[in-house]
Order: structure tokens, then C-alpha cells, then sequence
């Protein structure tokens, strides 16, 4: 209440608070996305988009909302099934915010289509994908050998599929030669290592034929064999290549890219090599054939060559052979006789010429050649000598001469060399002052000394 008895009604604005964009962004997005940080959505994809750092980028859409979608490479390079516009998916995943356009989004965690199986789809879209290369066509595929020496069999040392082939090679090739390249058959390294063992054997090309084997099991067990590397692998492979993997009624890319596909690993076995027995009945049957043709072909030929010795003109030919048969034993003695006349001729030569080498005494001829070098080499060693003698004495005297003219020849006779401080030489005792330091020279050492007076010359 104021002064003089007046009310006083004051009104104060509430204190407002302003945000900074993105500090509002920043705080719904935290919201959001504890409330819904795992969360299922369903709808139809548009907008997809690859990106080359392997994140994939869609939109989720039904008749009225959309919603943006973010799947990081992490998550996405475990799908089995490449999402395509159109396809309606099922999403699990984080809602959340990308602050920098404010856009309210999906993190994906997971996708899988809805209806068919993510492992059927992507089977029918890498199918679909190969075929059009023509990684399928027939006229690609290399016909197996008839009667392999070697096979390579790519599989699990511990599966059944193993023993059954084994067994049924025994039964009916027990020479068989076999290289087995032990390989996981399901999970995920076992597409890299299936395609190692084939690698290996075009490698090494140690093997006629291939085989690989695998029993059967549900769609996920044999998700290895739908691998799009390990099909190009089998697709590259230079030597025949047999998949047997699953049951009869399974079917897998590689069955498609393979040059045979087997029901089951005991009929690639029954495939890859024929009947030890069945052989030997046809090769029965060849000889049976062969032999009756060479009878007939035999009995007809004699009968051709009976009438024709009959006849006059086979006499007249037989008549000119035998004359032929003359002149080229004729020939061949000529040829005889001349063959030995030129090797006379040639051991008369020889044994003219040994006998000129053996009057030919080398030894003699050499020992004066050895007798003549070491005179000629004592001769040049006494002039060599002689030389360096005169030359060690012409030597001498001008070291002589040399010493009688040195300077410190005349020390030797109790002279001294004086040099001042200086280290000039002194001539005349002018050239110091007393109380200067001198230094003499003698025969043997030097001397130091300091001048007390001086007399001129």
C-alpha cells in the first residue's frame, strides 16, 4: 500500500526462457529417443539409396506418414537380402533426431521384409542377379570325366556326407584316388572356406573332378552355399565341379553355378565315377564286337587275295617285284663294299698319322722350351741386380752430398743457429736487444736464453 492511502497493484511478467536451436533439438532428441530407443515399425521402402561408406539411407512410408531411415554399415553388411524400393519391411531400431535438419528418424537395427524370409530373398535376388550374367547357362558347364583318377572332395571331416561317399567309392572303384580339403560347412566362415578348397585344387591341379558336400538341414544351415563369392569361385573353377549339398529337395546357388548338381553326396559319388563292373561288361562287349569284324574283315580279305593271285596281272606284278627286289639287294652291296673301302681308307690314314705323332716327341721339345726360359730368366734376375746395385750407390752418394750441404751439417761440429723471439734467424747482433729472449740451435737440442749486453761486429 503506497502513501496517502492508495493501493498499489505491480504486475511481473514471468521470466521467459529462450533456447538456442539446437540446444532445443538436442534436448527432444534425448526425449524421443528414451522413449522410444527400441522400437518396431512397419511400412513400404522409397528413396533407397546405397552409399559407398556402406550406410544405407530409405524412407518408410504407408498411405498417410513417412518416416526417414538411417541404416549404419555395422548392421546393414549383416543382411542377408539387399532392400529394394517397394519392398515392405519391418524395422526395429532408435528413434531419434538429426540435429542439423532437425528431421525426426530411424536408426536401424535390424530390417527384415515382410512376408517372405530375408534368406529366400536374397536367394531369389542373387539368383536373378547371376542368371543375367549367364553364370547358369549350360553352354558354360565342362562335362565330367568318364573314369577320374583323382577326386577332391570339399567338406566336413566329421560329416556324414563324407562317410556316405566314401563308402559308396569303396563299393564301387575301391582304386579310387581321393584328396578331401577340410572345410566348416555351415556358419559364416564356411562360405570362405568351401572356396578355399576349390581355389586349392585349381591350384594345385592335383584332381580330375570336385565334389562339394554337404547333408541336409533347414534354410539357414545351408545360407553358406548361397553366397555370392563362393558362387563366382565355382564359376572360375577349371575343373569339373559337382555340388552336393542338402537333399534332393534342396536347391542352393551353387547347384545352379555347378557344372552337375547331385540329389544327395552318395549319388555324386554314384556320378563321378562309373561302375568298376560296368566297365568291364562294356570293354566285354568292345572286344566281342571287335574281334568277330576282324574275323569277317579277315575271311573277306583272303577270298579277294585268292582271286586275285589268280589272275595274270598279279603274276606280272609279282614278277616285277621280285626284279625290283634284285637291283636293291644289288644296291645294297655296292653300297656294302663301298662303305667298307672308305673305312680302309680312313684306318690307313689313322695309322699313318699316329705313327708321324709318336716320332713327334713332345717331352724333348718342351724340356729345351723349360731349359732356354730358366737361362733367359737367371740372365734377367743378374741384370736386375746390376741395376739396383748402381742405383743404391747413386743413391748413397747423393745422400752424402745432400747431407755435407744441410745447414745442420755444421751443428755436428759444435756450431749453434741463435733465432730471436720470433723464430727469425740472427746474422748480426744488432738485430736483438738486451733483456730479449734467443733460442740456439745445437747438435742435439736447443737452448733458451736472455741477452745481458751486446758488442757489435
Amino acid at each position: 500500500m503506497s502513501l496517502g492511502g492508495q493501493l498499489d497493484f505491480s504486475f511481473k511478467p514471468p521470466e521467459r526462457r529462450v533456447w538456442r536451436v539446437r540446444e532445443l533439438v538436442g534436448s527432444v532428441r534425448a526425449h524421443i529417443e528414451r522413449e522410444f530407443s527400441d522400437t518396431w515399425v512397419e511400412g513400404e521402402i522409397s528413396n533407397f539409396r546405397a552409399h559407398d561408406s556402406g550406410h544405407l539411407y530409405f524412407t518408410l512410408k504407408d498411405e498417410n506418414s513417412q518416416l526417414s531411415a538411417v541404416m549404419f554399415r555395422s548392421q546393414a553388411r549383416l543382411l542377408r537380402f539387399r532392400p529394394e524400393n517397394g519392398m515392405q519391411v519391418v524395422v526395429r531400431g532408435r528413434v531419434t533426431i538429426y540435429e542439423d535438419r532437425g528431421q525426426l528418424q530411424i536408426s536401424a537395427e535390424y530390417l527384415e521384409p515382410k512376408g517372405a524370409g530375408a534368406l529366400q530373398i536374397a536367394f531369389e535376388q542373387l539368383k536373378a542377379r547371376l542368371e543375367a550374367e549367364g553364370l547358369f547357362a549350360a553352354a558354360r558347364k565342362m562335362p565330367l570325366p568318364t573314369l577320374p583318377r583323382r577326386i577332391g572332395i570339399v567338406t566336413s571331416p566329421q560329416a556324414a556326407a563324407l562317410r556316405d561317399i566314401l563308402h559308396i567309392l569303396r563299393r564301387r572303384h575301391h582304386s579310387a584316388n581321393l584328396l578331401i580339403f577340410p572345410a566348416q560347412v555351415q556358419g559364416e566362415a564356411a562360405a570362405g572356406e568351401v572356396s578355399a578348397g576349390i581355389r586349392y585344387f585349381n591350384k594345385e591341379d592335383n584332381v580330375d573332378v570336385i565334389i562339394v558336400a554337404r547333408g541336409g538341414g533347414s534354410a539357414e544351415d545351408l545360407a553358406a552355399f548361397n553366397d555370392e563369392a563362393l558362387a563366382r569361385t565355382a564359376a572360375a573353377s577349371e575343373i569339373p565341379l559337382i555340388s552336393a549339398v542338402g537333399h534332393e529337395t534342396d536347391f542352393t546357388i551353387l547347384d545352379f553355378v555347378a557344372d552337375l548338381r547331385a540329389p544327395t553326396p552318395s549319388a555324386a559319388a554314384e556320378l563321378v565315377i562309373r561302375s568298376r563292373q560296368e566297365i568291364e561288361e562294356q570293354l566285354g562287349i568292345l572286344h566281342h564286337r571287335l574281334e568277330k569284324g576282324m574275323r569277317y574283315h579277315l575271311l573277306i580279305a583272303r577270298q579277294n587275295l585268292t582271286e586275285m593271285a589268280q589272275h595274270g596281272a598279279f603274276a606280272r606284278m609279282m614278277d616285277l617285284i621280285r626284279r625290283r627286289q634284285q637291283r636293291l639287294d644289288e644296291a645294297c652291296n655296292r653300297l656294302l663294299h663301298a662303305e667298307r673301302d672308305r673305312l680302309e681308307a680312313q684306318r690307313r690314314r689313322y695309322e699313318k698319322l699316329s705313327a708321324a705323332v709318336r716320332h713327334y716327341d713332345v717331352r724333348r721339345i718342351l724340356n729345351g722350351v723349360r731349359k732356354d726360359l730358366e737361362a733367359k730368366s737367371s740372365a734377367l734376375a743378374g741384370v736386375a741386380r746390376t741395376f739396383l746395385f748402381q742405383r743404391r750407390a747413386r743413391l748413397a752418394q747423393a745422400t752424402g752430398q745432400l747431407e755435407a750441404l744441410s745447414p745442420l751439417a755444421i751443428l755436428d761440429r759444435g756450431y749453434a743457429l741463435v733465432f730471436d723471439a720470433s723464430g727469425e734467424l740472427l746474422k748480426d747482433a744488432g738485430q736483438v736487444a738486451p733483456g730479449e729472449e734467443i733460442t740456439a740451435r745445437v747438435a742435439h737440442g736447443s737452448l733458451t736464453a736472455t741477452v745481458k749486453g751486446r758488442q757489435p761486429g
